[in-house]
């Protein structure tokens, strides 16, 4: 039999294969291969809601958190050494197989608390951890692994540390490399004027630099936000255990722990001061979630500019050209449509429909246990995926790439009747309107009409409203 058709063969029946696993509720069939136990089975047959699972960064963070425990009971004399020492080891094994979430199939649509992934995670690692030779007792998960450990401290826990970690190593970058791209794109286009628009009508003129320093400051907004929260964020549950008491875990348990991870991190993570807020709510997570949302409102003000001025190239205004990227219909040739724009609008969209899911999650904390922590969890990380990977996008495919169509802008800038504005102050607003009225009326430049209607010469007339003046404010 051929090679390849036998290892399929072996496999299937495999697949069909399974091995009994027992938990408190009696003995259930496991998939022979699978490295998880009873309880996450339980999870698996009862939670066929979606096929989404918690995202990987999350469960890093819990392995993380799981050895940074065993470390600390060690240390504390609270388990086994060689116990500890083979979780420790599993823990890292995990973190380097290339399939980690193959072994942590739970549905985020789980039991509120997230119990079930925090016993996925006991079981796979004291399913390693026994495999290892010479171990002085058989290593339990609950007994073990989850020594001095609630769900309820290490789910919250996790919150923070994946999405603190996440924010320092994805999303902040992203934002101080986008500032940094538009701050240089905008002094190439330094002198560049463009008819401004308010009510998506024409208003007094502005700078390209001005506007793209607009956008700039936009972001660079959210930066302070994000790095005003993350002290917040590394403040961590660990330590509080089922109801925020500390019930059956050591003293200096928490803050060992706390060490240790920030020792991997180089994070400053902490214990809480206040388990019971820690435990019973998530407002740190809706505040994060407010601030990605911040974000995303800005980026689709920046790409909708975008989208308005590159609209045409004829009909519309035709003022830049972003980057053509590809092909933008199937049925019309040459068409090409600003793609990058439109794709990080959507996903900004997302992020505000996730800030609402975040929101009546954060409401769900009946007395002393919030009881969404998977899907705030989930929705919070994929945010801070969306966020920091469209503003790389938007920098690099959109922003760093448009060029001027100087023509365009001309066409319209020196015609624009609402130049009149810089007059008020010589010939009234009453009489500057009239002026306005007539050129729009004919058509005609604002320069012609208002030479004819004043007393002011053309040469003054021509440096009172030259649009680049205009751009600088003052009388």
């Amino acid at each position: 039999m051929n090679t390849n058709i036998k290892a399929a063969t072996s496999d299937k029946l495999k697949a069909h294969q399974s091995r009994i696993e027992k938990d408190s509720m009696g003995s259930l069939e496991v998939p022979i291969d699978a490295l998880y136990g009873a309880q996450t089975q339980r999870a698996i047959n009862n939670f066929t809601v979606s096929d989404l699972t918690l995202p990987e960064n999350f469960i890093r963070a819990l392995l993380s958190i799981k050895q940074s425990a065993a470390c600390t009971n060690v240390k504390l004399a609270l388990i086994p050494q060689d116990v500890g020492e083979a979780i420790s080891i599993a823990a890292n094994k995990l973190l380097a197989t290339p399939d980690l979430m193959s072994h942590f199939p739970v549905d985020v649509f789980q039991t509120g608390s997230g119990t079930s992934t925090n016993m996925n995670a006991n079981e796979v690692l004291c399913k390693l951890a026994n495999q290892m030779a010479g171990l002085s007792c058989e290593v339990s998960p609950n007994d073990h692994v989850n020594f001095g450990q609630s769900s309820n401290d290490v789910i919250p826990s996790c919150i923070h540390v994946s999405a603190a970690i996440a924010i320092h190593q994805q999303l902040l970058p992203a934002l101080v490399s986008t500032v940094e791209i538009i701050k240089h794109k905008a002094k190439s286009l330094d002198g560049i004027c463009k008819t401004g628009r308010t009510h998506l009508m024409d208003a007094m003129p502005i700078r390209m630099d001005q506007m793209l320093g607009g956008w700039a400051a936009q972001l660079s907004q959210q930066i302070l936000v994000l790095q005003h929260l993350q002290p917040s964020l590394t403040q961590l549950a660990i330590g509080g255990t089922a109801v925020g008491t500390g019930i059956n875990t050591h003293p200096k348990f928490a803050q060992i722990v706390c060490d240790d991870l920030s020792e991997k991190t180089g994070l400053a993570f902490r214990p809480n001061p206040n388990y019971f807020a820690a435990i019973g709510s998530q407002d740190i997570a809706v505040n994060v979630s407010g601030a990605l949302k911040t974000i995303a409102v800005a980026l689709i003000k920046i790409s909708n500019d975008l989208r308005w001025m590159n609209s045409g190239p004829l009909a519309g205004l035709g003022e830049i050209a972003l980057p053509a990227l590809q092909p933008g219909s199937s049925i019309m040739p040459g068409k090409v449509n600003p793609v990058v724009p439109e794709s990080v609008a959507m996903a900004a969209a997302q992020v505000i429909g996730n800030d609402v899911a975040i929101s009546i999650g954060g409401q769900s904390g009946n007395f002393e246990l919030n009881v969404m922590l998977p899907m705030i969890a989930h929705n919070l990380l994929s945010s801070i995926d969306l966020m920091s990977n469209s503003l790389i996008m938007l920098a690099n495919k959109a922003i760093q790439g448009f060029s001027i169509n100087q023509t365009n802008l001309d066409k319209t800038l020196n015609k624009n009747p609402i130049l009149v504005t810089a007059l008020n102050p010589i010939i009234g607003y009453e009489k500057a309107a009239d002026i306005a009225k007539r050129a729009y009326k004919e058509s005609r430049p604002i320069v012609d009409v208002a030479e004819e209607m004043t007393d002011i010469s053309r040469d003054e007339l021509l440096v009172l409203l030259k649009p680049l003046t205009l751009t600088k404010g003052g009388l």
